[in-house]
This record gives structure tokens, C-alpha cells and sequence, in this order.
């Protein structure tokens, strides 16, 4: 037994209270080193009486480790504990302390969650869990009002630059939500609607009024109530790292430089705010001057900023926000956010714009979840740049499950593209069948999915700006199958808990492998996932003590014999197989 690769801590993600009365554990070991483990656990008052060993299950694996997990509910919501390691030829008890071949005496040197206070439950919204997200850039999504058009706006359908417009907007998402109903989706998350310059709007010069190119806040009211009248919650961007440079506060600064009574709500090094050797004399995002960033631990900004997340909850009824560079702004204010935010709607999603690992903000003092950009990349590395194989594959997902609290997984942001990145149909050359099995796997995956506006249809797109084109409306230059691989896909989803909430494991991944197979389980009911990642046929053999099943895709009906079920599947195949037992 590698006692050098056991790993345990209390709180983060390996103590962590799940709800209110159930308490997470969770304990790192060397891949394949422990044949069994166990937490040693009891109250700390009442050591005697309560200790008892507790069954964990391997949770997940990665290339190196093996993470092993159980649930406890303590009687009395304290819980001290330690764990018990069986390898083939080794015994061996952890403590906060050491490790030792002999059980603890006592409960003095153990591990502690000294209580369970409901207070500091991670809580997310459990609308998310079952959702389905549908990625909307206004501008470019729908014209509704021609008479809210910006000057020199193009034909529908034009070639996406940087600065040109097309007049999209909200009306014309209003046009269109029987699309979106059709589809089966029931969240949208739309980039900023507030007053900009931009046609992407991230450069905000009022965050208290619609842009007048997409129409005005009784138009936003009408928009929501009408998404909410078809079950589907709406989500805001908010860009409070930066705002633009038109925003009154800067524009101010600009004016009357060290006298402005709004200096303090930038970062500013030195006046005039003239350019350095092309670089800006204050902070930005990136370096583009006209997006200056605030400064969020000013008393003054930061209130704005957070009647502005209220105003937009409480008066116009979103469901939640998402935050543009999350990880630029100070925790402290999203402490703060998340206060104001939950008051006003317990139930808002708090999603932060993080593309890499976010513990630090996913500790249920801050952000609800993160954009998986992790998940994203291996998606595309595994399914479409075919750069790892299914077991490289199966161990970046299992490290990104054992990095946080399950909670925050269930309601993770899976995408696959956005206004950000390349189009999936262009990052897959056009190949529609590697594209449904990327797809395929966001869908039967725990988080919530998001689809990017047109992908259901077939638009592509390079990098920006070209991923931003306008929304194809002409039935006749939509991809009706992809459509209705989509909508089935959603339906499935919505159909089988186990895809949406169940725990994951990989009964297929194998080293230079292109088959991946894993199973879903939620309670007694499963699903099993195949996914052939080659472009030739190939044959899945599945352990099952059930006899019948169902390829919920196809429809097609399986027989297994003398406990294995063969599947084969043709040049990237997938199915969803349900035991008919």
C-alpha cells in the first residue's frame, strides 16, 4: 500500500455536507492499491455507542488515483471519524495524524465535521439539474423590430465581423420560442442585453437599461414572462469586471481626471488617462481600453453593482446570472453577490465564467457553478481532435468529478461551444457523426447541457467573430436531422434520472481504446452508454446479470447470454441501453 498517495482533508471536496443531514467523505489512494475501505465514524460525545464501520465505494479513478467516497447521516449532526485501508496483503488505519496497523483507542486523534450547520449547506437550485440550456447572442438570433435597427445595419445573414450589426432582438427571440419549445429546451442563457457600443454588448454603459438596439425593459418583462409561461428560465450575462468605456462613471474619470468624485470606482494608475507605449494608464479587461475594468471593493461601485443584480431578479423575474470573467473579480464581492442574489430568489442560478479549476469559488459562499471548460476540452480532445484515447479520457472526467462537491457537478455548465470558441459542426470538419457523439455524451452526462443557438440546425463557424452568425431561419437551409437528434436526445434526458443526477461509471475505457462504455445509476433504475469514437465498426461486451434491453436510440432490443450483452456499432456509434427486466 503507496500510504504516500493516500489523501484525506476535512472540508472542501472531501468533507462536505451534501443536504442537510448527510455528510460526504471522500479519500484519494493510488490507483488499484485498495481492494476495500472504510470510514471509521461515530460522535464525538457518544463515541462508544455510535462508532461503526461505513462502506465506501470506488467514486471515480483518474490516471493515477482511485477515489473512494460514502455518505453518513450522524444522528446528532457532529461526526468524528478516520478511515480503515485493506490492500491484498495489507491492513492499514488513518488518522489526522498518522497511520497505524492498530485501530485508534479513541476519537481524540480522528478526523472532525464538528457540526452540520444548515447555514453552511452548499445549496444550489435544483431546477438545473434538469435543465437544459439553449446559448442565445441576441444580435444575432432573430429581427423581430426592424425599427429598433442600428444604423448601417446588414441584410440577415451577412458575413460576422467585429463591428457589424444585423439587428437582432429580443422581439425576435419572442418570435421564435416555438422553436426552442419544439426543441425541447427550458433555460436560455443569454450574452448581455444591457446598453453597450458593441454588437456584442460586454463593454456595458448602463447596466440598468436594455440596449435600444434590442429593445427596452418592458420589452425584457414581456420576454420572460412568456419564457416562463413555457417552462423556460432565463439567465443574464452580468459584466461586472469591467463596464465600457461610454459608461457615465468612466466617462466622468475622462473628463475631469484626479477631480472626479468616480475615480475610485477604476483601477487607475496615473492621469490623463492617456495610452503608455500602446498600453492603458488604468486596468482593463485584457488590454482593450474601452472596457476599463471596476473596482468591486469600492463601497460605492460595488452597490451599484449589486442593486443592479437585485433590480434585474427582483423587478424583471431572471433566473439567474452568469458572470463574465468570474475569476478576475475579488471573493469577497461575490460573497457579497451571492447574499443579495439568493435573498431576492433563492432558487437563481450563480454561474461563473471560469475556465479551469474552481474550487476556490465552488464552496457554497459564491458561485452556484462554472462554465466546464474542462469537460469541454476533453470532449473535443477525445471525441474530435482524437489527441487522447477512452482510458486518457475517462481519467481527466474522473479527476474533474473528484475536484468538487457533488453538488456543484449536478448542476455544472457542459458546453461544447459558444460566442467564444469555434462552432462543434466546424471544429468536427463537418462531420455530423463525430458531432452527435459529442453531443451525446454532454447529454448523458451529469451538469447541464447547453446548446449553442444554431447548432441544432447545422450552422457552423470558425473563431470569433465568425461563430457568431446570424440564426438560419429558411426551413430549407436547416438540418432537419440534426434537429431531430437533438430534440431526441433532450427528450431522453428528461425521460431517464439516471442521466441527469445518477452516478457515473465507466465500464469501458481502455488504453489506446476508441470504444467508451459507462453506466448512469440513480437508485435501483440505470442506463448504460456506448459510444464508438472509430470510423469502422466495433463490439461492446457487457458484464449484465439482465437479460433484455432496450437501445432507447435506435429502439433496437438486445439479448444477453450467459451474463454478457454484445452490442456492435457502426463508425461512431452510440446507444442508451435500459434493462428490460
Amino acid at each position: 500500500m503507496l500510504l504516500e498517495a493516500v489523501y484525506h482533508r476535512p472540508k472542501l471536496n472531501w468533507s462536505y455536507a451534501y443536504d442537510q443531514g448527510t455528510i460526504h467523505l471522500r479519500l484519494r489512494a493510488k490507483k488499484g492499491d485498495l481492494l476495500q475501505a472504510f470510514a471509521f465514524a461515530g460522535d464525538k460525545y457518544m463515541w462508544d455507542q455510535s462508532k461503526e464501520l461505513v462502506p465506501m465505494r470506488k467514486l471515480i479513478s483518474d490516471e493515477m488515483f482511485d477515489y473512494w467516497e460514502c455518505a453518513i447521516k450522524p444522528t446528532y449532526r457532529r461526526l468524528k471519524y478516520g478511515f480503515l485501508l485493506k490492500s491484498a496483503d495489507q491492513e492499514m488505519w488513518m488518522t489526522e495524524d498518522n497511520f497505524s496497523p492498530e485501530r485508534p483507542e479513541n476519537p481524540d486523534r480522528l478526523f472532525e465535521y464538528p457540526f452540520l450547520n444548515p447555514a453552511d449547506v452548499f445549496t444550489v437550485p435544483n431546477w438545473v439539474k434538469d435543465a437544459v440550456f439553449y446559448q442565445i447572442f441576441p444580435e444575432r438570433f432573430a429581427n423581430g423590430n426592424p425599427d429598433n435597427d442600428p444604423e448601417g445595419v446588414l441584410p440577415w445573414g451577412g458575413k460576422p465581423e467585429r463591428h457589424n450589426f444585423f439587428g437582432g432582438d429580443l422581439q425576435g427571440v419572442i418570435d421564435h420560442l416555438d422553436h426552442l419549445s419544439e426543441l425541447g429546451i427550458n433555460a436560455i442563457y443569454f450574452t448581455p442585453v444591457f446598453e453597450a457600443t458593441t454588437n456584442h454588448k460586454y463593454d456595458t454603459t448602463d447596466y440598468m437599461k436594455i440596449d435600444p438596439h434590442f429593445g427596452d425593459v418592458n420589452t425584457m418583462k414581456k420576454l420572460v414572462k412568456a419564457c416562463h409561461e413555457r417552462g423556460i428560465r432565463v439567465v443574464l450575462d452580468a459584466v461586472f469586471n469591467h463596464s465600457g468605456q461610454a459608461f457615465a462613471p468612466f466617462l466622468d474619470v475622462l473628463e475631469k481626471g484626479e477631480k472626479s468624485r468616480y475615480k475610485d470606482w477604476f483601477h487607475i494608475h496615473q492621469f490623463p488617462l492617456d495610452p503608455i507605449r500602446g498600453l492603458p494608464t488604468y486596468d482593463t479587461f485584457s488590454f482593450e481600453p474601452i472596457m476599463p475594468k471596476l473596482n468591486t471593493s469600492n463601497p460605492e461601485t460595488k452597490q451599484y453593482l449589486l442593486d443592479v443584480a437585485e433590480f434585474w431578479i427582483k423587478e424583471v423575474g431572471i433566473d439567474g446570472w452568469r458572470l463574465d470573467v468570474a475569476n478576475e473579480v475579488d471573493h469577497q464581492f461575490w460573497r457579497e453577490f451571492r447574499k443579495v442574489v439568493k435573498k431576492a430568489n433563492p432558487e437563481a442560478y450563480i454561474l461563473g465564467e471560469i475556465w479551469h479549476e474552481s474550487s476556490p469559488w465552488l464552496q457554497g459562499d459564491q458561485f452556484d457553478a462554472v462554465m466546464n471548460y474542462p469537460f469541454t476540452n476533453a470532449v473535443i480532445d477525445f471525441v474530435i481532435r482524437q489527441k487522447m484515447d477512452a482510458q486518457s479520457f475517462a481519467s481527466v472526467i474522473g479527476k474533474q468529478i473528484s475536484r468538487y462537491p457533488q453538488q456543484a457537478s449536478e448542476v455544472a455548465f457542459n458546453l461544447l461551444d459558444s460566442h467564444d470558441t469555434p462552432r462543434l459542426l466546424t471544429l468536427c470538419d463537418d462531420n455530423k457523426d463525430r458531432m452527435k457523439l459529442a453531443a451525446l455524451f454532454q447529454f448523458t452526462y451529469m451538469g447541464t447541457p447547453c446548446i449553442y443557438y444554431g447548432d441544432e440546425v447545422g450552422l457552423d463557424g470558425g473563431p470569433d467573430p465568425d461563430c457568431r452568425k446570424c440564426m438560419e431561419w429558411r426551413p430549407e437551409h436547416q438540418d432537419q436531422d440534426l434537429f431531430d437528434f437533438y430534440r431526441k436526445l433532450i427528450a431522453l434526458r428528461k425521460e431517464l434520472a439516471p442521466l441527469r443526477t445518477g452516478t457515473i461509471r465507466f465500464l469501458e475505457a481502455e488504453e489506446y481504446g476508441s470504444k467508451l462504455a459507462y453506466e448512469r445509476k440513480l437508485g435501483g433504475e440505470s442506463a448504460i452508454v456506448l459510444l464508438n469514437n472509430y470510423d469502422a465498426g466495433q463490439t461492446f461486451e457487457i458484464d449484465t446479470t439482465d437479460k433484455l434491453w432496450l437501445d432507447k436510440i435506435s429502439g433496437k432490443g438486445y439479448t444477453a447470454a450467459d451474463g454478457k450483452l454484445m452490442v456492435r456499432l457502426p463508425a461512431y456509434g452510440y446507444a442508451i441501453l435500459t434493462s428490460e427486466q
